[in-house]
């Protein structure tokens, strides 16, 4: 880890924070739209497939995961904030059920009465790919970047374990100065990237794309590189 990167590595953001943050509605991340690079590459993810089911790693309300389920396929996501679950149907005008995970203590899955949407409220880490399958794609936009530094191979084992033979991770990462801000979100390099998921996968960076806006220079940085990464199982 280089040394700029070691400011950030002991930064830790429990759960109960991010739930706060919903609560307070902080919740600058969110994107009210479709994320610009997910519909510039979503060919690339879907690669002529129809019907993929896709992970959504720290969902919250993102409005993609209408966009997908209405083009035919379906979404699974988990978010530790239940307000961001309800607010994302309410918001889309999905009528939801909602009912215990037996396998996971305390956990419920929130679903549209179509089933092409089931959203887990849960910690991220108590997702297994026996409770949930496994996925022919993975939008992560906000997820990466957010999870503790410290928890970045945790984090990649439990993705690699979610993805199908023929899984397309698609995977949104940031960069900036982290002497200048101490996250989340949390910076990211490319090299990261590859030590992280470049044993089991291939790795192809798709874009990289100066995103500084006003907000993010109130962080007190001054950039903001928002890359974008294509992750497909190596085949044996």
């Amino acid at each position: 880890m280089s040394d700029m990167l070691k400011t950030q590595e002991d930064r830790v953001v429990d759960l109960k924070e991010w739930a706060q943050r919903w609560d307070e509605n902080r919740i600058g991340f969110h994107k009210p739209q479709v994320h610009e690079m997910l519909e510039s590459k979503i060919d690339k993810v879907l690669a002529e497939r129809t019907g993929v089911r896709f992970f959504f790693p720290l969902c919250g309300k993102a409005v993609d995961m209408k966009w997908l389920a209405d083009m035919g396929h379906s979404v699974v996501g988990v978010e530790i904030a239940e307000k961001a679950i309800q607010q994302f149907f309410v918001e889309n005008n999905l009528t939801y059920s909602e009912e215990a995970v037996p396998a996971i203590p305390g956990a419920k899955v929130f679903r549209n009465s179509e089933k092409s949407i089931s959203l887990y409220n849960c910690d991220l880490y108590s997702l297994t790919s026996s409770v949930v399958g496994q996925f022919g794609a993975i939008w992560d936009r906000g997820s990466l970047v957010a999870i503790n530094p410290r928890d970045r191979e945790k984090y990649a084992s439990l993705i690699i374990s979610l993805m199908a033979k023929d899984c397309r991770y698609l995977l949104s990462t940031l960069m900036y100065n982290p002497e200048l801000y101490d996250g989340p979100p949390f910076a990211v390099p490319g090299e990261q990237v590859h030590d992280l998921f470049g044993e089991r996968c291939n790795v192809e960076q798709l874009l990289s794309e100066n995103v500084t806006e006003d907000r993010h220079r109130a962080w007190g940085v001054n950039y903001l590189i928002e890359q974008l990464h294509l992750i497909t199982p190596k085949i044996c």
